[in-house]
C-alpha cells in the first residue's frame, strides 16, 4: 500500500523527478476548503495505485522555490511529472477518475 509523500526542495529531485513512475504533485495549503476535501481523494488515489505511479503533495508555504519554479498561483493545483516532465496541469478541487486519468493509469 502506498502512501503520500510530502515534497520539499530537499527531495524534490529524488522523489519527483528521478522517479521511474508517474508523480502527482498537488500544490496545497493549510488553509484551503478544496485543498482539505482533496486530501482523502489523494489518500485513496495513492492506496488504489500501488507501485504503478506516485501521490506527492507540496506545501505552498513551506515550499516558496518550488511554487514558483511551477507558477502556482491557485491552489490546490495538480501537476502531473512523467520522466522528470510535466505532462498535465490541472486546477481545483479533481475526483478520483479525473486523477486516475490524469496519470495515465
Amino acid at each position: 500500500m502506498s502512501k503520500v509523500v510530502e515534497i520539499n526542495d530537499d527531495n524534490f529531485e529524488n522523489e519527483v523527478i528521478r522517479s521511474p513512475v508517474p508523480v502527482l504533485l498537488d500544490f496545497f495549503g493549510e488553509h484551503c476548503g478544496p485543498c482539505r476535501a482533496l486530501k482523502p481523494v489523494l489518500v485513496a488515489l495513492a492506496e488504489s495505485l500501488g507501485e504503478t505511479a506516485k501521490v506527492a503533495t507540496v506545501d505552498v508555504a513551506e515550499n516558496e522555490l518550488l511554487t514558483n519554479a511551477f507558477k502556482v498561483t491557485v491552489v490546490p493545483t495538480l501537476v502531473v511529472i512523467t520522466n522528470g516532465k510535466v505532462t498535465q496541469r490541472l486546477v481545483g478541487l479533481q475526483n478520483l477518475h479525473l486523477l486516475r486519468e490524469a496519470l495515465g493509469v
